[in-house]
């Protein structure tokens, strides 16, 4: 039996959601490694009962993208040459008052948050936007 590296864990061999998320964040090692980070503890502290997972792995992209559930998909967090791109599920049912949706406008269910380097976020109007999503997907479960 084969003994998996550090590096096959490292692209999400045996890691769970957590590690592969941290793993990838430390791979980045640069500014869109902090704001994922940052941005996973706004998550985390908006609803502590949010469910991390990794999904869509494929050979160009081993590490797979950070995924937030609790009763569906919350959001996902791709990272760019460029951005961190926060993606909605059902972003465009959600109001955001504090207009923090920039991209992914014209669909018809999903909105987005790019961050560039040296920008930041609401970080009170990000969490409600995070509750907003977790209060869809729930109230839309129990349908």
């Amino acid at each position: 039996m084969k003994k998996r590296t550090s590096l096959a864990k490292d692209a999400g061999g045996d890691a769970t959601p957590a590690q592969s998320i941290d793993a990838k964040i430390k791979a980045l090692g640069d500014w869109r490694g902090e704001t994922l980070a940052r941005l996973r503890k706004l998550i985390k502290e908006a609803d502590p009962a949010i469910v991390e997972a990794v999904k869509w792995r494929k050979p160009s992209n081993p590490m797979g993208v950070p995924v937030w559930e609790h009763d569906g998909i919350v959001c996902t967090g791709e990272t760019y040459k460029d951005k961190v791109k926060l993606t909605f599920a059902k972003g465009a049912a959600l109001e955001d008052p504090a207009g923090l949706f920039n991209a992914s406008l014209d669909g018809n269910v999903r909105r987005a948050i790019d961050i560039s380097e040296g920008e930041t976020i609401d970080a009170a109007a990000f969490k409600a936007l995070v509750r907003t999503a977790v209060a869809l997907n729930t109230t839309r479960a129990k349908r």
